[in-house]
């Protein structure tokens, strides 16, 4: 064996570039929407059953915890969003270099920070 292999490891003094970053937060984004999906399609088949449902699911989304919930899930549909907008138009051939990936990196947190932040305001 190769006796000059690292025994224990320190993730702390590992760091990723940027668009390494973008792309495992729009892997993570993509499994809290898939989790976040079942509970809201739990509320409305909860709003649909009827006047009382409607109404426990209207005051249940008034709370700030809930609120909160709903924002968080669509912050990660949004940033998931332009993400996956970013890849498409990688896909095309549009910015593969190292450069274009670190542009395009930077563009997708602009652009999701903005839209997060207006999502924000709507719900609140």
């Amino acid at each position: 064996m190769n006796s000059k292999r690292p025994v224990n490891l320190d993730l702390g003094k590992f760091h990723f570039p940027l668009p390494a970053i973008t792309s495992i937060l729009h892997r993570v984004s993509g499994i809290i929407i898939f989790v976040g999906v079942a509970f809201m399609l739990y509320g409305l088949d909860v709003s649909l059953s009827g006047e009382e449902g409607f109404e426990q699911v209207n005051e249940l989304l008034s709370g700030f915890f809930a609120k909160l919930i709903v924002w968080g899930i669509l912050s990660a549909l949004l940033y998931h969003l332009v993400a996956g907008i970013k890849h498409l138009i990688m896909d095309m051939g549009i910015g593969e270099t190292l450069e274009g990936g670190r542009l395009a990196a930077k563009l997708t947190i602009a652009t999701s920070v903005i839209l997060i932040v207006l999502a924000g305001v709507w719900v609140w």
